[in-house]
């Protein structure tokens, strides 16, 4: 995607079933009122959640359970910015922690075993696409729809920006584009809050998307 004030990112989607003009998302048996389904596995993005190295690989995956740890990359060529690392706590703060998420640094973080830390953010634009600003994978597959941990890669001069973090962060926790939600909206439609693509730098998560992950966790 191209680098502007505007962000775009990666891929996910939905499933719902309307009533009364009210559009209601089911997902292993839980309902709930909703503008659209982009909590994956959706009725249009099942491709799994797999193991894999790179931005570029396939699969998309939810996070492993509601407690969610994340831990920003200090030290090496991939270390975050001062500035970058108030980014990222104030949106995990501002954004994901008021949701139904439990949410918390993670200072000494774990790379293997059962209770990885769920979410590393790095600087690098090591094998994200060079049209993007961002990309998510999944270290760590713990099932087909689950991973126990994901990488989030950002470039560095200043693409750390609040909306493709937040964004970035809503796949991690298993969020899709409009493309893929049921019912299919536009990849810009306002209501997707950062989930849009491209991604306003200021974009927050919004209701729909609050509402897809307090159903799921």
């Amino acid at each position: 995607m191209p680098r502007t004030t505007k962000r775009r990112l990666s891929l996910r989607a939905a499933c719902i079933f309307i009533a009364s003009f009210t559009t209601v998302a089911v997902t292993a048996g839980v309902a709930w009122a909703a503008y659209t389904d982009n909590m994956y596995p959706t009725q249009y993005l099942t491709v799994g959640c797999f193991s894999i190295s790179s931005p570029t690989g396939p699969g998309f995956c939810q996070t492993d359970n509601a407690t969610v740890t994340y831990y920003m990359d200090s030290s090496g060529s991939n270390m975050l910015e001062a500035v970058d690392r108030s980014v990222v706590n104030n949106v995990m703060s501002g954004e994901y922690a008021p949701t139904d998420l439990s949410v918390s640094y993670d200072s000494t973080p774990s790379f293997s075993g059962s209770a990885e830390t769920d979410i590393v953010y790095e600087e690098s634009g090591i094998g994200v696409p060079a049209s993007a600003d961002g990309g998510t994978f999944c270290n760590n597959a713990a099932s087909s729809i689950k991973c126990d941990q994901q990488y989030i890669r950002i470039r560095g001069g200043g693409s750390y920006t609040y909306g493709l973090t937040c964004h970035e962060t809503g796949h991690a926790v298993g969020l899709t584009h409009g493309d893929a939600a049921a019912p299919k909206r536009s990849n810009t439609d306002t209501k997707l809050g950062c989930m849009t693509t491209p991604t306003d730098a200021d974009r927050t998560l919004g209701a729909n998307n609050i509402e897809n992950i307090n159903a799921t966790y």
